[in-house]
């Protein structure tokens, strides 16, 4: 790396034996004459899918449009309300037609019917991250991340019969035939992001050695440091520290898994705790938008019938067996305990993107995050209406603190494609659209 004292590149990276590391935007990428105009912070979209439906009396705001207010389980959001939009209305596509797991995961996000199949023949459509992934994807690493916290390891019956399992491992679709795979193992996403560069060879001896994956940027991190204000030498220590601290928790992970290997249930490198598990994730994707490693991730929190349980929450039964609430009100209010737990998650997350600085403004400023289930009762496996939110600002093109109403049954595809136009992406249909819903 070459560093002079002129505006650095948005690219600009530090290099190591078995490490590659990006940077967060620098006030030094500014360009350095007064009259150039400064790069433009860049949208970013996400979309963090929760399974097994979610009661309504919990989250649904009541009334009409307009200023939102928060239910028992919007309230984990209170703190980021002024970004907050809450949707209602939205369906699941095929509307009444169809009620299962399958076609929930896989329909959320490409707006599609999963055709109906045990066989290889599987078809969807494509999945609007996708669809943004090919639009703004070649300025990136990564076009796109997909990321989740559980796959079909270990399921017995796991799959819903007449529907491939594929339908159920992931809600990422580059094409109708092509499903993405999506990466549960923090160990694995992180050596991905910042392991790239050397041989396999010797990114493995480092991990041998139990070193850390920035001991070999060392050089270069003190290079740029010297070339840089004081306020981007800050924010230069405080990203590499997150970076390492991610480093010190997968490891801390990967040191338990060794000395427990006889009684461990989960892969080497994934926490035993779910709550870690979802912080770790979401961590990881704060620190790749920062360095600008992707503008597009999905996240699956959970596979659809789910069977974990959460013993945080001092309940028996698992997630999929709480959702079939047969009406009790006990166990309803236990479906909405987990679906508070998974927002106030979330929530964390939203913390680190507010307080990532990101040009003129932060990183939530930037981007637009989707937040939903495919399914609305997961005791009767509704369509309708789908519990759906959205944070952040898409580069000032949308406001918070909203409740919107769209009319009556519109196929959560009308969203989807009012989501490409705020991303000025030229597209008339995806999946069962047919009409185009507004957040703005």
């Amino acid at each position: 790396m070459f560093i002079t004292r002129k505006s650095l590149s948005r690219r600009t990276v530090l290099r190591g034996i078995g490490a590659t590391i990006g940077l967060p935007f620098l006030e030094a990428m500014v360009p350095a004459l007064a009259n150039a105009q400064a790069p433009k912070a860049p949208l970013r979209f996400g979309a963090v899918y929760v399974p097994n439906g979610c009661p309504m009396d919990y989250w649904m705001p009541k009334g009409e449009a307009g200023a939102l207010s928060l239910t028992p389980i919007l309230t984990a959001m209170e703190r980021h309300r002024r970004h907050l939009t809450v949707v209602d209305n939205l369906s699941r596509a095929g509307g009444k037609s169809v009620t299962d797991h399958a076609v929930s995961s896989a329909g959320w996000l490409s707006g599609a019917v999963a055709k109906q199949t045990e066989a290889e023949d599987i078809s969807v459509g494509i999945t609007i991250d996708q669809v943004l992934a090919k639009h703004a994807g070649q300025e990136t690493p990564f076009p796109s991340l997909e990321l989740a916290t559980e796959d079909f390891a270990g399921y017995i019956g796991g799959c819903v019969p007449g529907y491939s399992c594929t339908y159920m491992n992931t809600i990422s679709w580059a094409s109708e035939t092509e499903p993405l795979p999506m990466e549960i193992n923090p160990r694995v996403a992180f050596e991905r992001m910042f392991g790239r560069a050397g041989t396999p060879e010797q990114r493995q001896r480092r991990a041998a050695q139990d070193r850390s994956i920035l001991d070999s940027i060392v050089g270069e991190a003190q290079s740029l440091r010297r070339a840089v204000g004081p306020y981007d030498r800050n924010r230069i220590d405080g990203y590499l520290e997150n970076v390492r601290e991610i480093e010190r928790r997968i490891q801390k992970t990967v040191a338990h898994a060794s000395e427990a290997a006889d009684t461990l249930t989960a892969p080497v490198g994934i926490p035993e705790s779910f709550e870690e598990h979802m912080r770790m994730m979401f961590d990881l994707l704060v620190v790749a938008y920062q360095a600008d490693l992707t503008r597009v991730f999905t996240f699956m929190t959970g596979r659809e019938a789910s069977q974990r349980t959460y013993p945080g929450l001092a309940m028996k039964e698992t997630h999929h067996d709480t959702s079939h609430h047969g009406g009790q009100p006990e166990k309803k209010a236990q479906h909405a305990k987990i679906n508070t737990l998974f927002l106030s998650l979330f929530a964390e997350f939203v913390d680190k993107l507010e307080a990532s600085p990101d040009g003129d403004g932060t990183l939530l400023d930037h981007s637009l995050i989707a937040y939903g289930h495919g399914m609305s009762d997961g005791q009767a496996h509704d369509s309708y209406p789908l519990a759906f939110a959205t944070v952040g600002s898409a580069g000032g093109r949308i406001r918070g603190d909203r409740y919107l109403v769209a009319p009556e049954w519109s196929p959560i595809a009308n969203l989807w494609l009012g989501v490409a136009g705020l991303f000025d992406v030229p597209i008339d249909a995806i999946g069962e659209s047919n009409a185009r819903f507004e957040l703005v």
